[in-house]
């Protein structure tokens, strides 16, 4: 072989293992994009003529679509889920409120994972799995986070955003790696620069960006320019040809839909911006990109003839889209029918990124990438389980198992007739009309009694049996302070005066100050009571005030409840929030 030869061959070997890297990137950079309340129907290509969404459209026809794809019914069990792999009830999660929505700190996240394949971890928007150390996310494997507090903005465990009211969405407090931080603009737009900034920053080392839009869920707050583009449509007409069945809607629920759709043409127009800095970046084919929603939508709307919506097990509540991109490795616009999950994305990323998941724990999903790669699985038939009611699962309320094409559900009581359950042929029935259970007993049974084994498994979960608690008087966050959607006690706590509540928490010894905030002014006379396990200190106030201060308080180590309420006229008020300062 001549030198030119040679040459050439060596440059075409070069090229080769040059290429097979490219192909075989174990450190993809990853971006999770994920939406609050929006459902199945509130996108342009699933069949909606009103909402405006090219980009979602355009991403969703590019990448590979699990058309399959299931969630929780309800937003904390689906975000718990989707960091860990497991089941919500193993994670110590089990509510959106109600002290429900607090994640064990021993869970270990997709951040987490990935963080130790070497990967530089982000969130903006919702996080909604703790709002107090040890379980916040820059507690929890996140280098960078901009997040709001609780549930939502304007919900009343987001107290630096609560009392903005009708424009708690627009120039809001947040919370900067743990640290309030005033913010200009509408919060879609906001979480959506936060991470392009942190997208351009960590560029030249893989990166994995959770977006967590905290739109389009209530309150229903969009910029006027959005609102202006569906405020003279009418969102239950053009649907009249369709085989699919359509629920009615008053005018309440039309306009609730002209906003919900204004805000999620906003985000469409913000993935835009971000899909074009990817590309301006050159980071666009070696990025894995996931687009889903949490749950169903709350409102009355167009949901592609499904039956239910959020917080039902019907497949309106849980079935959502879900599109994933990432033109390095895997072939795009492609559809899967296969049925997966939000347990699968923990394993299924991990995979893909060349990272380790855990080996000490049960992980209830598994990875997709056979089913990426067009591989035939042994898992298609797996139980999957879903369930929510309000603070603690209740045993066949709202509760259902599916397994292949055949879905079990339960509206019923505790000792209930299988005859009381609902059985569908999902593949057959896709929105749930025509209850078999009668006509096939023997399925109906047999996935009853899947449904009991997963129920009695989860219910034993140590994060459920002994609830996360928030450690008060450490370093890494201090004050510390409790708010509403964290606290438990009686069930439905939110915004009452007259009620029970307390925190689960471990105090270490010092001495506090503590500030109590109520949600109006608590009338003179009255005393403040701070109870602490068997550690109880109580203090006349003399005046009409929204906030009682309690100064130089010792508190021995303890772990416990934390009881706080204002005591007055026969009434006990419970506080808006406590805020609780180690001193020494």
């Amino acid at each position: 072989m001549n030198l030119r030869n040679l040459i050439l061959s060596l440059f075409a070997v070069a090229a080769f293992f040059a290429s097979g890297t490219a192909q075989k990137n174990e450190h993809p950079n990853v971006l999770l994009i994920i939406t609050d309340d929006q459902g199945f129907g509130d996108l342009g290509i699933n069949g909606n003529p009103h909402i405006k969404t090219p980009v979602i459209d355009k991403f969703a026809k590019e990448s590979i679509r699990l058309n399959q794809f299931y969630v929780s019914p309800v937003c904390a069990p689906t975000r718990s889920s989707l960091m860990t792999g497991r089941y919500s009830l193993r994670t110590g999660v089990h509510d959106t409120y109600n002290g429900g929505a607090t994640m064990a700190t021993s869970e270990i996240t997709i951040a987490e994972v990935l963080k130790k394949a070497g990967y530089q971890t982000a969130i903006f928007g919702k996080w909604h799995l703790g709002d107090n150390y040890p379980g916040r996310p820059n507690d929890q494997g996140f280098d960078e986070s901009v997040i709001h507090l609780s549930g939502g903005m304007g919900q009343v465990g987001d107290f630096t955003t609560w009392f903005q009211g009708d424009s708690s969405y627009f120039n809001p407090v947040l919370w900067h790696n743990g640290i309030q931080e005033k913010y200009n603009g509408y919060c879609s737009d906001i979480f959506t620069e936060q991470a392009i900034h942190f997208i351009e920053k960590t560029r030249e080392k893989p990166f994995f960006c959770y977006l967590a839009f905290n739109a389009p869920h209530t309150p229903l707050q969009v910029p006027g320019k959005y609102y202006q583009m569906y405020k003279d449509i009418d969102p239950a007409r053009g649907f009249e040809n369709s085989s699919r069945p359509f629920v009615e809607m008053n005018e309440q629920n039309k306009e609730d839909a002209r906003k919900v759709y204004a805000m999620v043409t906003n985000i469409d127009d913000n993935l835009g911006r971000l899909f074009k800095k990817l590309d301006e970046l050159g980071i666009e084919d070696n990025t894995l990109v996931i687009f889903m929603t949490d749950n169903g939508p709350q409102q009355i709307r167009y949901i592609a003839g499904m039956r239910g919506r959020k917080g039902s097990v019907y497949r309106g509540g849980v079935r959502v889209p879900f599109y994933l991109k990432y033109p390095t490795r895997f072939d795009g616009n492609k559809d899967i029918e296969a049925t997966a999950a939000h347990i699968d994305i923990l394993p299924t990323l991990a995979e893909i990124c060349g990272a380790q998941i855990p080996n000490d724990r049960i992980i209830d999903g598994k990875s997709l990438v056979p089913l990426l790669n067009n591989q035939n699985v042994t898992w298609a038939n797996r139980p999957l389980f879903f369930y929510w009611t309000r603070r603690y699962l209740e045993l066949y309320n709202n509760i259902s198992v599916q397994k292949a094409n055949m879905k079990l559900v339960g509206h019923a009581d505790y000792n209930a007739d299988i005859q009381n359950f609902e059985l569908f042929d999902i593949q057959k029935d896709p929105n749930e009309q025509t209850n078999l259970v009668n006509e096939q007993t023997s399925m109906a049974m047999q996935l009853k009694s899947e449904l009991d084994k997963i129920y009695r498994e989860l219910i034993r979960s140590e994060n459920i049996l002994h609830p996360p608690h928030a450690i008060i008087g450490t370093e890494y966050e201090n004050p510390v302070v409790l708010n509403r959607n964290d606290a438990d006690g009686e069930r439905g706590i939110w915004a009452q005066e007259e009620i029970f509540g307390k925190w689960h928490v471990k105090i270490l010894e010092g001495s506090y100050n503590i500030r109590v905030k109520f949600i109006k002014p608590v009338e003179a006379g009255g005393k403040m009571i701070l109870e602490t396990n068997a550690v109880i200190h109580q203090k006349t106030n003399r005046e009409k005030t929204d906030l009682i201060e309690m100064k130089n308080i010792y508190l021995p180590e303890s772990q416990g409840e934390l009881i706080p309420f204002y005591t007055v006229a026969g009434k006990n008020i419970f506080p808006f929030w406590v805020e609780i300062e180690k001193i020494e």
